[in-house]
């Protein structure tokens, strides 16, 4: 099996991914490990909503709505 490694954004929706990295300045860092977003967690894309409007995780059964700036910057391992 193939894995990748795509940003958020890229995820389809209801697709599974591992959190593999997370670029960005230690605030962003921050702000991210108080939602439990870190490398190492499971997330699935739940939605993403058109005209570059946000995307929708879920996160150990917690759904998170964030900014496509950011989900751009959230890298994840799927297989392909």
């Amino acid at each position: 099996m193939i894995r990748m490694e795509v940003s958020l954004v890229q995820l389809r929706a209801g697709e599974k991914g591992e959190i593999k990295r997370i670029e960005g300045g230690p605030m962003f860092h921050n702000k991210m490990a108080s939602l439990n977003i870190r490398p190492g967690k499971v997330i699935i894309k739940v939605a993403a909503q058109p005209f570059r409007g946000p995307i929708t995780i879920d996160v150990n059964g917690r759904r998170i709505t964030l900014g496509r700036g950011m989900a751009m910057r959230i890298f994840v391992e799927v297989g392909g």
